[in-house]
């Protein structure tokens, strides 16, 4: 898909299928009109349809917010993919309403991407031109030109972390994510440093090491470090790498562990956001920390009233090993604060519990912590992006369920009930007490992967939070 900027008039170029917006068919010529609403075609959103007789191509749009015109935009191209149309012509003034190029740009993007990699047969359309015109906008075409160049970095980073994400775990363990990482780290600004199982051993990250123990596949500790000239702020960015999860000596049911290549999708997620920042000239230096581990079964594996050691010095008595993914993630925000000095903000994301789709359903991103303000910031960049997000309160009450008789605590506890929360608790017992008000915790088990279409997301891994986080430092910019 080839995407072009035309800073002419529309109707001089006659041989393109225009895409046409509707919010209604009553500005259409009369012929058109008793077509389109012979097929009740505005009667709800995302219809298509294609008229062959005048080049032109419908999608109906009830409302013309920027998460709907993704979603038309996303139709369009998921509807030429299926036909001989080998170009587009796209008015940015729709309606009467100038669009935001941006949101035109991610849902052609994401239309467009497919992970075909097992396929023997590939089915993508690899060649179709797609022209914008800007001829009736009063914007310069030097806008147009950045905020393409920028959108199109961004979904390319998006789409780079849904291709890790959808990668069966035969072919993507923890030495894979650790060689994507080093490459990575060949853009400006980026270095990578990745440490294996006797470093885990030899700093006292037990937790981390003793999920992967009984994988042939060796664990491994990335960090990446994207860092330009005169940074306004630190941010931490620590990511649950699980390349694949059986439950450990828990064992996942069969219809449970369907799916769980999924599990790495908070660090693919923090692996594209610094790819992503390697080009889009942020100035924020930001650190992504990475635990890849891959949770099996074994003589060496982990066991239920097993007692840990924590980088930190804290002991945790293993009540469930499918409980893997706060272990990992207490070893990399321990070594995260151990090793980086003045972070401004620390998240840390990760496919954690089934119960934060529970309590949001499966397209929101649950998220935690101890600032309020910090919340509203996050939820002021949910706004913008469009990536949805919810909150989680702590209290007392739920922290006190991972008491333990033998060690300092559990790592998750029998009642189920708030097991969201409780697994985020958990983890703020590894944040330090400077750091409480800077961190947020972000379970993305919903969103990250769906086994359906949605919105604007096709079956599979989304790329979560990489658009939100980006969002956020753009608001700290100004």
């Amino acid at each position: 898909m080839n995407i072009h900027l035309a800073n002419k008039k529309i109707k001089q170029i006659n041989d393109l299928v225009e895409v046409v917006i509707l919010k209604t068919t009553e500005d259409l010529e009369k012929g058109e009109k008793e077509l389109l609403d012979n097929i009740f075609f505005s009667k709800k959103s995302f219809n298509v349809y294609f008229n062959s007789l005048n080049n032109r191509l419908y999608v109906s749009c009830l409302k013309l917010k920027k998460e709907n015109i993704k979603t038309a935009f996303f139709k369009v191209v998921e509807f030429v993919k299926k036909t001989k149309i080998n170009s587009l012509k796209i008015d940015i003034v729709q309606n009467n309403k100038e669009l935001d190029i941006s949101n035109i740009i991610e849902g052609l993007y994401f239309g467009n991407y497919e992970f075909n990699k097992y396929k023997s047969e590939k089915s993508k359309k690899e060649n179709f031109d797609i022209f914008i015109f800007i001829e009736k906008s009063k914007k310069e075409k030097s806008y147009f030109e950045e905020q393409l160049l920028k959108t199109i970095n961004i979904c390319k980073s998006i789409n780079f972390t849904r291709d890790i994400v959808n990668t069966a775990p035969q072919d993507y363990y923890p030495e894979i994510m650790a060689n994507d990482a080093l490459k990575i780290a060949k853009n400006q600004n980026i270095e990578c440093k990745v440490f294996g199982e006797d470093y885990l051993k030899q700093n006292g990250m037990n937790a981390m090491f003793c999920v992967g123990k009984a994988s042939i596949h060796e664990s491994k500790l990335i960090h990446l470090t994207y860092k330009p000239k005169n940074a306004i702020a630190k941010i931490v960015l620590v990511g649950k790498g699980v390349t694949y999860d059986t439950g450990g000596m828990s064992l996942k049911r069969e219809s449970g562990m369907v799916s769980m290549k999924c599990d790495k999708a908070g660090a693919a997620s923090v692996l594209g956001l610094i790819h992503a920042l390697s080009v889009l000239d942020l100035p924020f230096e930001v650190h992504g920390v990475v635990g890849a581990v891959e949770n099996m079964i074994g003589g060496n594996a982990y066991k239920p009233d097993d007692i840990l050691k924590a980088m930190n010095g804290k002991t945790i008595e293993v009540t469930n090993t499918d409980a893997e993914g706060r272990l990992v993630l207490a070893d990399c925000l321990t070594y995260a604060q151990k090793n980086i000095e003045n972070i401004d903000y620390i998240f840390d994301l990760a496919t954690l519990t089934g119960a934060s789709i529970g309590a949001f359903g499966g397209y929101t991103t649950a998220v935690m912590g101890y600032s309020e303000k910090l919340k509203k910031k996050i939820l002021k960049a949910s706004k913008k992006s469009g990536e949805l997000v919810g909150f989680l309160p702590f209290n007392d009450y739920l922290e006190k369920l991972l008491d333990s008789e033998i060690a300092d605590f559990k790592n998750s506890n029998s009642n189920k009930n708030g097991a969201a929360i409780t697994a985020s608790l958990f983890l703020s017992k590894f944040i330090e007490e400077k750091n409480k008000k800077k961190w947020l915790h972000f379970d993305i088990a919903g969103p990250s992967y769906r086994q359906e279409t949605w919105g604007y997301y096709s079956y599979g891994a989304t790329g979560v939070a990489i658009r939100l986080l980006l969002k956020f430092m753009e608001d700290l910019k100004k």
